[in-house]
């Protein structure tokens, strides 16, 4: 089978909504890719917010590419009338190239004080005092290139302290976990829904040798509600309307009293709205982090609340 490549340039505004769109028509999710970072940066922390990125999704180039092609053609001139959009390209790919294409466009990147993300295949100079997460995501979400991720490690090194229990809802391929057990939790719980998720995060643990400090399962909230855990620290990488609806399903009840919860995957007009939505469960937003348009929400459960 040969597969097509659609990709789109898109500005930060944009990206949460055009990955929202080409994930309805992709196989196994789609990549986020920051654009313009000089190679020379990688290495010496002197990149700069991406201005733009690149969404990619691939789907089968079989006899239903033109009516896959022509429907997300419609889409995103339903889109364009609210905000430009930019004309999808596409690209074939035979089956032996599909799956290792964007690796082409995953580069080592700099996160906060000391955090470095290594895709598997690049060799690189490492630094003493650097935390190294090394990945091949696959086709799971999570390279570390998208401002949702990084907002994430950067609260995760901030507010990490050591022998932390640590929760990771919706994992995708592994890297806040596995940052998470670098920084020093004593126990990570890592959920996701999609099997190809907790395959690589599984994958992922075991390259960076925290297997004995991360536990991969298939699940979601419902997981975890309900029973007696409950954790120092959650981080909930999704998006806004997920957030929201977990809060109806109790998220809050999945954080000790006194401790602290990551929500991000939110564009700043999404802010409020989650913020009051994590108050109606039971947390307290504290703090906002943010890159560009995106945002991610740091709060607290009241210590005074019984567990």
């Amino acid at each position: 089978m040969r597969w097509m490549e659609v990709s789109l340039s898109v500005d930060g505004e944009a990206a949460e909504a055009v990955a929202d769109l080409l994930q309805r028509y992709s196989y196994q999710g789609v990549a986020i890719e920051q654009e313009d970072i000089p190679p020379e940066a990688w290495n010496d922390g002197e990149a700069e917010p991406p201005r733009r990125m690149t969404i990619r999704a691939y789907f089968p180039a079989d006899g239903r590419v033109e009516e896959t092609k022509f429907q997300l053609e419609v889409a995103l001139g339903h889109m364009n009338l609210m905000y430009p959009m930019p004309t999808p390209v596409y690209r074939l790919i035979e089956e032996a190239d599909w799956a290792e294409a964007w690796k082409a466009h995953y580069k080592p990147v700099r996160l906060g004080r000391h955090l470095l993300i290594r895709p598997e295949w690049v060799e690189l100079e490492t630094q003493p005092d650097d935390v190294v997460i090394t990945l091949d995501p696959g086709m799971a979400f999570g390279t570390g290139t998208h401002p949702t991720t990084q907002l994430c490690l950067e609260a995760l090194e901030d507010l990490m302290q050591p022998g932390m229990q640590v929760l990771d809802l919706g994992c995708g391929s592994g890297i806040l976990s596995i940052g998470a057990a670098k920084l020093g939790a004593a126990h990570v719980l890592a959920l996701d829904t999609d099997p190809i998720a907790v395959t690589a995060t599984e994958q992922n643990a075991a390259r960076n040798a925290v297997t004995h400090i991360v536990t991969v399962q298939q699940g979601s909230l419902d997981s975890v509600i309900g029973s007696a855990r409950r954790f120092d620290l959650v981080v909930v990488n999704i998006l806004a309307h997920v957030i929201i609806s977990m809060c109806d399903e109790l998220l809050g009840e999945v954080v000790r009293p006194g401790g602290i919860g990551i929500f991000s995957g939110i564009i700043l007009d999404q802010a409020g709205e989650v913020e009051a939505a994590l108050r109606h469960t039971g947390l307290k937003p504290y703090a906002r982090r943010t890159q560009g348009d995106w945002v991610a929400i740091l709060a607290k459960r009241p210590a005074s609340l019984t567990a």
